[in-house]
Parts: C-alpha cells; sequence; structure tokens
C-alpha cells in the first residue's frame, strides 16, 4: 500500500509498505477519506523523527472494514461496514475508557496519525475494532472524516457549554473546526455571530448559517458583538477556535453576566482578568476533541438534519500529491484539504 509519513523538519515521504493484517481484536478499514487538520502541521514542522518514531500521519479516517481479527464480534465490525474511527486506544478498563474517552487513559494511550499509531494518509489503516463508529448511510464518507476531528470538535464544544435554541452564540475564528461550529449551532436553533478576519471564511460562515458575521481585522470584535446583543449585554455562549491570547480573551470579554465561554483553540496561552470571571460571574470552559459517544451523536444529528458538512472541503487530493497539498495548507493557499482514494 502506499503511505504518507512525515519525518520531521517540513520533509514528507511517501512510502510503498506491506498491506496491514489485523490482529485477533483489530480490524483494517480501505481508508475512502482522510481529512487533513491543522494539528498535522505541527508533526511536520516538528523536530527530525527517528524511524522508530516515524508513523503514517492521518486522524481524520473514514472507510469500509476489509478484514476483522478472528476476536471480532460480528456485532463489532464486519466486512463492508461503511465506519469512522475514534483515533484513540488505552487500557480499554480505566474509567475514562470505559466511558469513552480514550484519550485521557492514563495507563496506555495511543494517538492514530501522527503521533505514536499509524494513521489514515494510506491506503489501508489498522485499528482496535472497539474504535469504530458506524457511518450513517445517508453520509459521504468525506463528511465522516471531517466528524471524525474538526466538525467532532465542534459538536463537543456545544455540548460543553450545554447550547440551546434561544442562545446567541459568538464563534471566534472561522476555520474549519469554527465553521463546524457555525453550523452546528444554526442547526441547535441558537443566534450565531461568526467573527474572523478573512472574508473569504466570514462568507462561508454565511453560506453555513450564521445571522451575523464581524470582519475582526475591520472593526472591534466585542463591540459588534455587543452592539448585535439585547441592550448591549453580550452573547449567552461564545466558542474559541482560534488559540490566540488576544481572541480569547475577546470570546471572554464580549460575553453577558453569567455567560459561558468555551476555548477550543489547542496550545498558547490563556490570560484573563480577573474581573471578567468573578465580579461578572462569567464561566470559562476548555474542550478537548469529542468522545466515542460523542462522536456517534454527532453524525447521527448531522445525518438527522442534513447538514452539508462535506462542503467544509475545499480541495482534494490523492496521495501521490501529498507535498504539495502540505505546502498549500501551511501557506493557507486552500481551506480545508482531504485525501480521496476513489
Amino acid at each position: 500500500m502506499q503511505a504518507v509519513v512525515f519525518l520531521g523538519e517540513d520533509k514528507i515521504e511517501l512510502r510503498e509498505l506491506p498491506d496491514p493484517v489485523p490482529g485477533p481484536d483489530e480490524v483494517v478499514i480501505r481508508v475512502k477519506a482522510s481529512g487533513m487538520c491543522g494539528s498535522d502541521l505541527n508533526h511536520l514542522h516538528g523536530p527530525v523523527r527517528s524511524e522508530s518514531e516515524q508513523v503514517i500521519e492521518g486522524h481524520e479516517p473514514c472507510g469500509v472494514v476489509e478484514l476483522v481479527g478472528d476476536a471480532v464480534r460480528p456485532s463489532e465490525a464486519k466486512v463492508g461496514d461503511r465506519v469512522m474511527v475514534h483515533h484513540y486506544d488505552g487500557c480499554r478498563t480505566c474509567r475514562y475508557c470505559r466511558t469513552g474517552w480514550t484519550q485521557y487513559c492514563p495507563n496506555a494511550r495511543t494517538v492514530y496519525g501522527g503521533l505514536d499509531g499509524d494513521g489514515a494518509h494510506a491506503d489501508f489503516m489498522k485499528i482496535p475494532a472497539h474504535t469504530l463508529i458506524r457511518l450513517p448511510d445517508s453520509l459521504s464518507f468525506k463528511t465522516g472524516a471531517a466528524i471524525s476531528c474538526g466538525t467532532g470538535t465542534a459538536f463537543g464544544a456545544i455540548k460543553r457549554v450545554g447550547l440551546s435554541a434561544d442562545d446567541t452564540v459568538a464563534v471566534f475564528g472561522q476555520g474549519p473546526v469554527g465553521l463546524s461550529a457555525t453550523m452546528l449551532a444554526k442547526a441547535f436553533g441558537a443566534r450565531v455571530i461568526a467573527i474572523d478576519v478573512e472574508p473569504s471564511r466570514l462568507e462561508m460562515a454565511k453560506k453555513f448559517g450564521a445571522d451575523h458575521v464581524v470582519n475582526a481585522a475591520e472593526q472591534d470584535s466585542v463591540a459588534a458583538v455587543r452592539e448585535l446583543t439585547r441592550d448591549g449585554e453580550g452573547v449567552d455562549k461564545s466558542i474559541e477556535c482560534t488559540a490566540n491570547a488576544a481572541v480569547r480573551r475577546q470570546s471572554v470579554q464580549g460575553l453577558r453576566r453569567w455567560g459561558t465561554a468555551c476555548m477550543v483553540g489547542v496550545f498558547g496561552k490563556i490570560e484573563l482578568d480577573s474581573e471578567e470571571l468573578i465580579q461578572l460571574q462569567k464561566t470559562v470552559v476548555g474542550s478537548l476533541t469529542f468522545s466515542k459517544n460523542l462522536q456517534e451523536e454527532c453524525a447521527l444529528f448531522v445525518a438527522e438534519r442534513g447538514l452539508d458538512v462535506e462542503s467544509l472541503f475545499t480541495d482534494e487530493f490523492r496521495l501521490d500529491e501529498a507535498e504539495r497539498a502540505y505546502d498549500l495548507f501551511d501557506r493557507r493557499q486552500i481551506g480545508k484539504g482531504v485525501f480521496v482514494f476513489d
């Protein structure tokens, strides 16, 4: 099979590797779509990796079950199943693994696609059967790939703040996660204010249902958000998808009293004024990806409401175009890319 491996220091290699064979509790999926994620760039630009550290990239997998191990029950997986992958494994017995939050396993965590487990930028991917999430028949493989990371992350953040139909929510940052949050929040019935500095992203936010858009390069985003809310009090909820310290402060400043802000963008610092939290009784929470249960719930939500998640992807590539694809992605010449295999 062909597979994309990051070597560190911006080097990418397309390799010919043996097709994987599943162990007793494992499956092999034929990959149909594998999304590109902003966090991939951290692996790309990182230090040189030793041969033992080199793994197949790609943590947004979606495909069809090709092979199943001898111990895999038909209720878990069978050949031909359309599936997504919750791209983590753990000890499978701790309280985090038992509740589907495998990424928090303190005992034996594996992250597939870029860290310590082979991912989905390949013709085939081998994973434990318990990581599979059924893909509803009405959803495309590209939609499943989006739900397997960015869109699922946005769904997790929306659930984290307890968004309801009578809320007004501001989504700071309209990259793939932010655009997903805008689309999902609108489907929840909320009034949505989308903030970004790039006009093209704000146009996409309108397409995905934003009631108002704010160009933070042209106006004060906090003032603009307040002007769009009752009595200038601010929004009920905010979701921050940038990892920018200044934007994180703005996502809290734009809240009304007793409002809740969710920090989704990974890395970077969070520096807040205590008055915002204490005197105005605001709540700030963090949200990291999603559990297996939330991934399934997100897929069903998208299917039931007929949401056009697939349109998050702006560009498609083949595996042998990986070097060019990531160069364009790194230079922000494309939006969200996906590798397709048919």
